[in-house]
């Protein structure tokens, strides 16, 4: 039964992408005109040439743009995740727990409550329309910081950091050689979960940036699904777009699930 259960559960969840590679095949008419869950004419390579080369070469750009957020907005916010959450468990100072109480309130805050003041922010020091009114934002991350912490003080052992201490390493030292890599499974979780997020993320890009040139996937695919009813025939485009917006997201899985890993400190400190 319970087999059963996730088989049912995989496939709705499943069942959204298969419409959408079975859609990627068919010409924009066929999309209308033919059932949507099995394949007519294939048209795939006709889709993918047009999607590619649509406006110049645009749809790269928007590719590009999203990846260039992503990659850089999720190692910077794993980075500093990982210092103010290794920061929050293994150091103590005045107000630690007020500061860990504050920052797990910010992991309750809807990110379309913080666009507003943030587009007021970034307004009034001239970086709206620039890569930068996308970045910025996306280096913070309070649930990375909230897991970063957790995972320190359970699989960081204070014993391995007075070790490295004595053998006159600074903390920074400490922290970069010993502790990040006993991180790593906690930090590529991070890392995952901001680079799915600003990948997909939508309103602040749509908040932030006026020229296409700057535009990620999303709000660009956004574009031409709003110019539909002028040019049905980009119904294909932005369907095929889509497709291959999604392939970014699961060749990231793939390549850091090996990191995935629990227990890196097993066997490192004797009782």
């Amino acid at each position: 039964m319970p087999t059963a259960a996730m088989f049912v559960a995989g496939a709705y969840f499943l069942l959204p992408v298969f419409w959408l590679v079975v859609s990627s095949t068919k010409s924009a008419a066929d999309l209308s005109s033919t059932f949507g869950l099995w394949f007519s004419d294939n048209q795939l390579g006709r889709n993918l040439d047009r999607t590619l080369s649509y406006g110049d070469g645009v749809y790269l750009r928007w590719l590009a743009n999203s990846a260039l957020y992503s990659i850089v907005g999720a190692a910077a916010a794993t980075l500093l995740s990982a210092m103010a959450g290794y920061a929050l468990a293994k150091f103590t100072f005045r107000g630690r727990n007020a500061t860990f109480s504050t920052i797990l309130a910010g992991v309750l805050v809807p990110p379309t409550a913080l666009a507003v003041p943030l587009f007021l922010m970034l307004a009034g020091v001239g970086l709206t329309n620039s890569i930068w009114s996308v970045l910025l934002p996306s280096m913070i991350s309070p649930f990375g910081v909230y897991l970063a912490r957790v995972y320190a003080a359970a699989s960081v052992p204070d014993e391995l950091l007075e070790a490295g201490r004595i053998d006159g390493a600074s903390d920074l030292r400490v922290f970069f050689t010993i502790s990040l890599r006993l991180m790593a499974p906690a930090l590529v979780t991070v890392f995952l979960f901001q680079f799915v997020a600003i990948w997909n993320n939508f309103l602040l890009p749509l908040i932030m940036l006026t020229s296409d040139r700057l535009y990620p996937v999303t709000l660009g695919l956004y574009t031409l699904n709003t110019q539909l009813t002028r040019d049905p025939g980009l119904k294909s485009i932005v369907v095929t777009g889509s497709l291959l917006s999604i392939i970014p997201l699961v060749l990231a899985f793939l390549a850091l699930q090996r990191f995935w890993r629990n227990g890196l400190a097993a066997g490192s400190v004797k009782d």
